[in-house]
């Protein structure tokens, strides 16, 4: 058989089904006699006349024949080409192999491996934990005792320090809890010094001098009932910085015990007072909580998503050039009024200023004359249509990619002046101002020359400066964020004055940022991991992997630096969350294969892969169908 060499292989036929093998075999490659010779060999009496059927016909005859004589046999020498049977079937079975191999081994992990989504990997897990917030916010109060409040047997048992803790649940899933760590004391010599000065803000400086309180932090000083530094009528005092003196009567035969159990609630009051309340929490806290009864027009003067950098632009409008010539010394204005306040939130935001003086600038409402007042009027109504084409003229928005908030100053021209601006209830608006959140304010400044003769035109007229940035810090404020706090009336509250801001009102102000910060932060790092976990043909960039790292981390230190204390370091952290966060979020590489469906795929690979996939699985087909066959006829013979 080796070497291709021609063997002859009796046939022995007594079996049916054998000679259906033997002549499989020999259809596939015959090379002795024609069937009609094998025939003739085995039925010498054939007559001639069959012989001109053809071969394969014989073969069949000659099988039918012998299954109904099983006894008959016949032995033949047959000459059949070993060669050409075997080899020629193996090379294409070693072929459909190969190429079939060579496509599941080289092929489809090549594809895949150019074809895929890169996808840097995510904290998921730690995403997942701050979707449910627990926060706890720790607040430092030291409670001083002045002279005359307690008795000396009441003083040495004043405890070092108490701790009391309120736990607020706004919703399943957010939670704060209040920890007030009291420490409590008697005043010093020079303490009771300053609190008998002559007025109480000459005490306030001087105590603020003795005890530099660090943010988010409060003292109170204790002082009698008997005492005249505050007027009749007020208990507690609130000054510029974080100093509280709260009038109160203490029983000199109660325990110490009951005096703490009285002066409690005083205590808490003022700190909720100068802090925050539950509903300022939840306000603050929206992006996580529902508001609920708060509709937006009651957090309307809240500047939402707070950014670190701005620009404030003072525009003087003067429509009417002819008739005034209008001079205000605005860098002394900003400097003495507006400074003040920026320099107090330095640490919060970014601050650029600028001023403009704009020619021929009109409002874009007509004023409606009142003869009741003799006054042009602007209605509440018709305000909102003012800002549109006055602010076409300003064009800071478009130079800055930073927000901008516009004050301008409007002085009418001759024709419509006095004008004055009417509430929603009809009556006239005492600052003639207003103010529209997240853009800015417009007062209108009215000029009282009396235009007794023409040719004094124009008009020189010096803006009163002093009234103007009062009324422009007051929505400086408001715009910002920095909320007016509930008074009750037995309290009297220091203003700011030139300051523009109290060091309590900006712990308020931290407090509420710090909050708000890591509710936007958690909201949008959980959103952003539920989008990218649902869809997933979105590319994942390193940077972008590496902000929401920072985001997460940031997030966690804001957390943890609340639970310590530390309101400046927690709202430095919670910023840098907040700008990680809403960075990764809106990075414009997430869209790249956002709208990539998988029926465009399928359109694009079927008629590259299918025309060379479907021989190669017919051959595999093919193979496996001899593979069991081969094996069947194998378990029959055994």
């Amino acid at each position: 058989m080796k070497g291709g060499s021609k063997s002859k292989v009796p046939v022995s036929i007594w079996c049916g089904h054998q000679l259906l093998e033997v002549l499989q075999c020999i259809s596939s490659s015959w090379t002795g006699p024609d069937l009609s010779v094998l025939a003739v060999r085995c039925y010498p009496t054939l007559p001639p006349r069959y012989l001109q059927v053809p071969g394969h016909f014989w073969g069949m005859a000659l099988a039918l024949t012998l299954r109904s004589n099983r006894s008959q046999t016949c032995s033949i020498p047959l000459t059949i080409n070993t060669k050409s049977i075997t080899p020629e079937k193996q090379r294409g079975k070693y072929a459909a192999l190969s190429i079939a191999a060579m496509v599941i081994v080289v092929g489809l992990p090549l594809w895949w491996k150019t074809t895929e989504t890169y996808r840097a990997s995510l904290p998921y897990s730690q995403i997942s934990e701050l979707d449910t917030l627990q926060l706890q916010l720790t607040m430092e109060v030291d409670v001083i005792f002045t002279k005359g409040t307690l008795t000396a047997e009441q003083q040495n048992k004043v405890p070092m320090s108490q701790t009391q803790e309120n736990y607020y649940k706004m919703n399943d899933k957010t939670g704060l809890r209040y920890r007030y760590e009291m420490k409590y004391r008697t005043a010093t010599v020079m303490e009771d010094s300053a609190l008998r000065m002559e007025s109480v803000q000459e005490a306030d400086v001087s105590l603020s001098q003795l005890n530099e309180s660090p943010s988010g932090s409060l003292v109170i000083y204790v002082i009698p009932e008997t005492s005249g530094l505050l007027p009749d009528g007020i208990n507690v005092y609130m000054g510029i910085y974080r100093t509280a003196i709260l009038r109160t009567s203490l029983h000199k035969e109660a325990k110490m015990e009951e005096l703490l159990s009285v002066i409690g609630p005083k205590i808490l009051r003022i700190i909720q007072t100068v802090t925050f309340t539950n509903n300022d929490i939840k306000a603050s806290m929206s992006d996580r909580v529902p508001t609920g009864k708060f509709t937006k027009e009651s957090l309307a003067d809240s500047m939402r998503a707070f950014k670190s950098s701005y620009e404030i632009t003072f525009s003087l409008l003067n429509p009417d050039p002819k008739s005034h010539d209008l001079h205000w010394d605005i860098e002394e204005a900003v400097d003495k009024y507006i400074q003040p306040f920026l320099d107090k939130l330095s640490g919060v935001a970014n601050f650029s200023v600028d001023s403009q003086i704009l020619y021929y600038a009109i409002l874009g409402v007509t004023p409606r004359y009142d003869k009741t007042i003799s006054s042009y009027t602007l209605s509440a109504e018709s305000l909102p249509h003012v800002i549109n084409p006055v602010e076409a003229r300003l064009g800071s928005n478009a130079a800055s990619s930073n927000p901008v908030l516009n004050f301008l100053l409007y002085v009418p021209d001759y024709p419509h002046c006095p004008l004055y601006i009417k509430d929603q209830n009809g009556a006239t608006v005492q600052s003639n101002a207003f103010h529209s959140p997240r853009w800015g304010g417009i007062m209108v400044y009215n000029v009282n020359e009396k235009y007794l003769d023409n040719n004094r035109f124009p008009v020189q007229v010096n803006i009163d400066t002093v009234r103007v940035m009062e009324v422009f810090l007051a929505q400086l404020r408001l715009l910002l964020g920095v909320q007016l706090a509930y008074v009750p009336d037995d309290f009297l509250m220091e203003s700011p004055a030139n300051q523009g801001l109290t060091d309590w009102e900006l712990d308020r102000f931290l407090w509420l940022r710090t909050l708000e910060n890591i509710a936007t932060a958690t909201t949008t790092l959980t959103s952003l991991a539920q989008l990218l976990d649902e869809i997933g043909n979105i590319v994942i960039y390193d940077k972008i992997a590496s902000q929401v790292y920072n985001a997460v981390i940031s997030v966690q230190a804001a957390i943890a630096e609340l639970e310590a204390g530390n309101l400046g370091f927690a709202f430095q952290s919670s910023k840098e969350a907040i700008l990680a966060s809403e960075k990764a979020f809106f990075d414009p590489s997430l869209l790249h294969l956002l709208y990539f469906p998988d029926d465009q795929k399928f359109a694009i690979y079927i008629p590259l892969f299918l025309p060379m996939s479907v021989p190669i699985l017919l051959s595999l087909l093919k193979i496996a169908k001899e593979f069991r066959e081969r094996r069947n006829m194998a378990k029959k013979k055994d």
